[in-house]
């Protein structure tokens, strides 16, 4: 298959931000940042590891989303709870002999966050890892206001994941479809979609379910596992997915795609990119703490260009840019149509038992 020349452009900046060694929170790395573009600036929040190897999240904002002169100084979201692994009444600390060590070489904590503003609150949903059990998704929110004011009174998490499944990259869609919240998220190795009345999670019985799919491509790049990177941004063409993937025939090298839902039904791909739009080339992506990554959790649109903010080797920020119609309008006419019938609930539940099954950690 030839390789197409994508018009996505890296900053000749990055790494856009770095750990800080003289931080004890973010000494080892920076990595995976979801994104919002609100009151004219981008605001990050960010996965930082330090001393401890406990991943909590961090914070910058820029005005023209390449050079963020704004950092604070400490975290702001910590692990608050026994499932993030750090709180003194769980009954497991964290364990350096866990096999589902995530990305990054964080042994516990709150990971690669996804931001989605919804009307008057920001919710923002991440990976919980308590150390030693299968990562799950977890949810919590923040009021929009007190987000712009640096006011981080966040409201209490709630894992929304069941238990004995390795589940992470969830995000959620900034409105609803006929009437429904739309979450995506990853149970090795597809995309999986739940259509939900309401995001109000209780941490005991409610739960994603995997009603829907989005596969892996045997043959292409993203044979090997698929997972939605920033919270899909709506256009005229449709719902525009970035996301990243592994193939077979490269199966340590997390590259990152591009696919077209369709408005009213975003469980149907329009378009879906044949090859990368972004591969592990420049030394940041190629050498840290895992080499040939590049992980996009963010994504944001100022004036015609699309801002797309991903982890580079699970150690720096980094951000590249490309002109959003120009993009719709390569993905439309080289994206290898591939539109799939409705997928059964029965079928997404069945992945779910599938990955139950014990794995080692699927970043």
């Amino acid at each position: 298959m030839a390789q197409l020349r994508w018009a996505v452009e890296r900053f000749d900046g990055n790494p856009i931000l770095e750990p800080k060694p003289e931080r004890r929170w973010e000494s080892r790395a920076v990595l995976n940042p979801g994104a919002l573009y609100e009151a004219g600036r981008v605001h990050l929040v960010y996965r930082a590891i330090g001393d401890t190897d406990t991943s909590v999240l961090g914070y910058a904002s820029s005005a023209d989303g390449l050079h963020f002169n704004e950092r604070l100084e400490e975290p702001i979201y910590v692990p608050r709870e026994p499932f993030e692994g750090v709180c003194p009444a769980s009954p497991h600390p964290v364990s350096y002999s866990s096999s589902y060590m995530s990305g990054g070489g964080g042994m516990g904590g709150c990971e690669d966050p996804r931001l989605t503003r919804i009307e008057d609150r920001v919710f923002m949903t991440y990976v919980a890892y308590d150390g030693y059990s299968h990562p799950r998704s977890a949810l919590s929110s923040i009021g929009y206001d007190d987000f712009l004011a640096r006011k981080w009174r966040w409201q209490k998490p709630m894992l929304i994941s069941p238990p004995g499944v390795i589940d992470k990259n969830t995000c959620i869609l900034p409105e609803k479809v006929n009437g429904k919240y739309v979450v995506f998220h990853r149970v090795f190795p597809d995309i999986l979609i739940d259509f939900l009345d309401d995001l109000d999670f209780d941490g005991t019985t409610k739960w994603l379910k995997g009603e829907f799919k989005i596969r892996t491509r045997p043959g292409y790049w993203d044979s090997r596992k698929v997972a939605a990177g920033p919270p899909p941004i709506k256009t005229e063409k449709g719902w525009l997915l970035i996301y990243h993937a592994i193939g077979e025939q490269a199966p340590d090298s997390y590259k990152i795609g591009a696919m077209l839902l369709d408005n009213q039904d975003p469980t149907r791909v329009l378009a879906r990119s044949p090859e990368p739009i972004l591969e592990p080339q420049a030394w940041y992506e190629r050498e840290g703490l895992k080499s040939n990554v590049v992980y996009p959790c963010g994504a944001v649109v100022i004036g015609e260009r699309l801002f797309i903010y991903y982890g580079g080797a699970d150690r720096v920020v980094c951000a590249a840019s490309v002109n959003l119609d120009g993009l719709l309008e390569q993905l439309i006419q080289t994206g290898a149509k591939a539109s799939i019938p409705a997928p059964s609930v029965r079928e997404g539940r069945r992945q779910y038992r599938r990955g139950k099954r014990k794995r080692g950690a699927c970043s």
